[in-house]
């Protein structure tokens, strides 16, 4: 593996400013009096992709890692014949994480949370007593489970008991691998709220989600390889969103792109989808307020069993705070839409006979939204368009076996702290 010095980086308060050192896993800015996302700031400013460094490594520079993992993968940009022509558009160029070796791509897990995995596994230290705790809809958990497996990092994935079923792999995970999930009936956010409790120990440490710089870079190198690729910063972007998090890094790599100066001083206008009839930020961002519309817990759940895109239904995405989805779309003059589950599966039908590609439903709900901005004339035809197709690939990733995960407890987030944490914390005794 070749030698890695890891780049030299600062944090900044997003909604003040303020920058300040990372302790090593800061996920929030500690005198901050209002919520606020913290930013990477790179001593790197130029884009500077590493030839001797493979997958997202290749973005090492802007990326706030420790070491390199093994077996690591990540986006590839291609331009669209297919697509683009039934769409009627000339500079239409896909980024796709997951499964397609005839186009280069080779993410086992056939989804873009790899980018994530990566990045944020490389920013703990080789050697740490912690354990690291990720709650998931179902991609992240198979992304996070994989690289931790193949680099014995010690893990604990919290998943809803109805989304086990995304958790396949081509080899058995290794012991340092623990899945927690919460019962039938329940969805993302009861999930959030299992490793919520488990953090409390002090012997587990809390991925951080939206909050962790390293997960937001490592979803950012979308964007990256887009650039690369076109030469440009892209007019326009189309991404699905349960949390928002990947548009969000998409706004901070196009941000530093600016300020590097050689590929354009544009914002790329960002367009966002849900899958209807869970709605969250679709509703609150047409209604142009900052603060989210109200849904009850048994409300997210109907919604969330309605959806086929079911990695779409999260009740606490980092929309409001500064830094989040709202000031994202606010900045970059973007602009949100909503998708059926029938307007889903036609373009993954579509996708399909026009590129090749089986896709997962919310990359089949990005592409949705982009036909729907070129009816209404929010993209014009001649611009240069970058469709951030999150996932897909399974049906020739599976194609030579796989093995599926079950849970190593079924766990209540209604059961007090001490017994969730008494009894992961057996798992690994």
């Amino acid at each position: 593996m070749p030698r890695f010095t890891p780049t030299q980086y600062e944090l900044m308060n997003v909604a003040d400013g303020r920058v300040f050192k990372d302790k090593g896993w800061t996920l929030a800015d500690p005198e901050s009096p209002a919520p606020s996302l913290v930013r990477a700031v790179y001593g790197e400013k130029l884009f500077t992709p590493r030839e001797d460094l493979e997958g997202i490594y290749r973005y090492a520079s802007w990326l706030p890692i420790r070491r390199i993992l093994k077996n690591a993968q990540g986006p590839v940009t291609y331009q669209s014949k297919g697509l683009a022509r039934e769409l009627g558009l000339k500079n239409l160029f896909i980024t796709f994480t997951g499964y397609a070796p005839e186009i280069g791509a080779e993410v086992a897990t056939c989804s873009f949370k790899a980018t994530e995995a990566y990045s944020v596994c490389a920013r703990l230290p080789k050697k740490t007593d912690k354990i690291l705790v990720v709650q998931s809809a179902g991609n992240t958990a198979r992304a996070f489970a994989q690289v931790c497996s193949d680099n014995n990092i010690p893990i604990v994935i919290c998943i809803p008991r109805d989304n086990i079923d995304a958790l396949w792999f081509h080899k058995r995970l290794r012991s340092c691998v623990k899945i927690i999930s919460s019962p039938r009936g329940s969805d993302y956010f009861d999930a959030i709220q299992l490793g919520d409790k488990l953090c409390r120990s002090e012997r587990f440490l809390a991925e951080g989600g939206a909050k962790n710089v390293a997960r937001r870079d490592g979803m950012g190198t979308t964007l990256l390889s887009a650039v690369e690729a076109i030469g440009e910063l892209p007019d326009a972007y189309f991404q699905a969103v349960g949390s928002g998090t990947g548009t969000i890094a998409v706004w901070e790599n196009n941000l530093r792109l600016i300020e590097d100066g050689r590929f354009g001083k544009k914002k790329t206008r960002l367009y966002a989808a849900q899958n209807a009839p869970f709605t969250l930020m679709y509703d609150s961002w047409k209604a142009h307020q900052r603060a989210l519309v109200p849904m009850t817990a048994e409300e997210g759940r109907l919604k969330a069993a309605e959806i086929d895109a079911k990695v779409l239904s999260n009740r606490k995405p980092p929309y409001s705070l500064a830094g989040g989805l709202f000031d994202a779309l606010e900045d970059s003059k973007g602009d949100m839409y909503k998708v059926t589950n029938e307007e889903i599966n036609f373009w993954k039908r579509k996708f399909n006979a026009l590129e090749h590609i089986d896709i997962y439903s919310a990359a089949a709900c990005a592409v949705a939204s982009l036909s729907m901005a070129v009816k209404d004339g929010s993209v014009k035809k001649n611009e240069i368009v970058m469709l951030n197709c999150t996932g897909g690939g399974e049906e020739s990733a599976k194609a030579g076996g796989y093995f599926m995960a079950v849970p190593d407890l079924v766990l209540s987030p209604d059961l007090p702290e001490d017994q969730i944490i008494d009894q992961v914390c057996r798992l690994f005794d």
